[in-house]
């Protein structure tokens, strides 16, 4: 584990909402109150192609690759990916290459070079601390991700949808420059592939300063995962967040047979609680996460013997937010009619973990628009590992084609309902890939399932502003220590 970089915790961590939502702006403007900005760490390799295939406006990305400590690879991404004013409405986006178990694989340049440009600009021209939010279940991209994040002097990493284990130890190899050796979980197998990472494979002889090991934050659902984490030196993080079912993304499964309720959710029980005793007796910070928005959640949390909480829905809603502005909105004049459904699906994602899905017109939540959608996996980032008849390792989806995840040995069963979360929330932040006959890619938004917040922050609707939301919780700890 690290040293602390200050004595005082954050007590409030903006959610690391995934690709682009929890953007460098959005980070940025909460971290510059003094809590936790976090961005999101999925995906950024094809934020940065997008952008700069549509110009670059402002110039913040070309700003923060003349930033990158090895010039000839960030020069080489934006030679190869910008365009003078934005490629043409209606052309499409370049592809983005594909990550491999292989060790000389050439995209894992691109996704350290897209890391290091979304923290480095989330840190710039302040000294507010910024993190950044990975998912275990993309396993072959975070020790990429990983280095080019601390390269950029990232404060905190947070990893849930998994057992995030092995990242403490990675933190710690990656800063220090030494070899990786990670775990590649293989379906069906249990004899997992090692990903071997060198930082002189993408350093090339350069000598970056002192860099500092991040603290590390495991996302967890109840105290046993978190107590299995501290049982080992190499796996005990730093803190926790405890995240509960109601939060927007990703969330665990209940525990026990899964049962649905009328709307088809996932009916969560007792057991599903977490007991926050048990999180303080661990003896390290931990964070409440999951419909915890408002001044006296805030006050309850740290009554509870929590540094804090972690929010997500309320800064998806704010107008630093790289949620679309036009489906922000729309989520917005919906919940405040009290029109909003807010669906934890069993079978959109597929990752077989339920997913929030925004029932909003026009996204895959339609049934319309998700059968009009083809099927296409072109980006990948949640595909599984697994061994052919032959040995070797090969990757599949079950929001793939359904001929090709058959032949790859999947079922037929396994891909219904599942939606492409990767080309959908790209949708969502205005960066959908364009298909022929002017087709664009249909967003898929996410977001908690209490949003009760905008009645009280934006009764009508107006737009809020990050720094107001952090003005406004802040009332709970004046008020706890009256």
């Amino acid at each position: 584990m690290s040293t602390p970089r200050t004595t005082e915790l954050p007590w409030l961590i903006q959610g690391g909402m995934g690709v682009g939502v929890s953007g460098w702006c959005l980070a940025r403007a909460v971290a510059r109150t003094g809590q936790l900005g976090v961005v999101s760490g999925t995906a950024l390799d094809t934020l940065l192609i997008r952008t700069l295939q549509s110009g670059d406006p402002d110039g913040h990305l070309r700003r923060a690759l003349a930033a990158f400590p090895v010039p000839e690879l960030a020069d080489s991404g934006r030679e190869r990916y910008f365009v003078e004013g934005g490629i043409g409405v209606g052309e499409r986006f370049a592809a983005t290459p594909r990550l491999t178990a292989d060790e000389a694989c050439p995209a894992r340049g691109l996704t350290v070079v897209a890391n290091f440009c979304e923290v480095w600009l989330a840190k710039e021209d302040h000294d507010g601390p910024i993190g950044v939010n990975y998912l275990e279940k993309v396993q072959l991209a975070t020790v990429p991700a990983m280095f080019g994040a601390i390269l950029a002097g990232v404060d905190y990493v947070l990893v849930g949808a998994g057992i995030p284990a092995q990242i403490p130890d990675i933190a710690t190899r990656l800063a220090r420059l030494r070899l990786v050796t990670a775990r590649l979980d293989v379906e069906g197998d249990d004899r997992p592939v090692q990903l071997r990472f060198d930082p002189d494979s993408v350093l090339r002889g350069a000598r970056p300063g002192p860099l500092h090991r991040p603290d590390v934050l495991a996302i967890v659902s109840l105290p046993a995962l978190a107590s299995y984490l501290t049982r080992s030196a190499q796996t005990t993080p730093d803190g926790f967040v405890v995240e509960g079912h109601s939060a927007g993304g990703h969330s665990a499964p209940p525990r026990g047979p899964m049962r649905l309720d009328e709307q088809g959710d996932p009916v969560y029980g007792p057991r599903d609680t977490p007991d926050f005793a048990k999180m303080a007796a661990l003896g390290l910070p931990f964070w409440i996460a999951g419909g915890q928005c408002g001044p006296e959640h805030l006050r309850r949390a740290r009554a509870a013997g929590a540094a804090g909480v972690q929010l997500g829905s309320v800064f998806a809603l704010c107008e630093e937010s790289g949620l679309d502005p036009r489906l922000r909105r729309e989520l917005v004049e919906r919940e405040l009619r009290s029109e909003l459904t807010v669906r934890n699906d069993p079978a959109a994602s597929p990752t077989a973990f339920p997913f929030k899905v925004a029932d909003l017109p026009g996204t895959l939540a339609e049934p319309g628009v998700s059968a009009a959608r083809r099927r296409v996996c072109d980006l990948g980032y949640l595909r599984t590992p697994y061994r052919t008849e032959h040995g070797a390792v090969a990757y599949r989806c079950p929001a793939e084609p359904r001929a090709a995840y058959v032949r790859k040995g999947g079922t037929a069963e396994q891909t219904e309902g599942r939606q492409c979360l990767c080309n959908g929330l790209l949708a969502a932040v205005g960066l959908g890939q364009r298909r022929p006959r002017g087709v664009v890619e249909p967003p898929v938004v996410t977001i908690g399932q209490d949003l009760g917040f905008l009645r009280r922050i934006a009764p009508e609707g107006r737009p809020y502003s990050a720094e107001s939301v952090v003005r406004w919780l802040s009332g709970g700890l004046v008020e706890a220590s009256v």
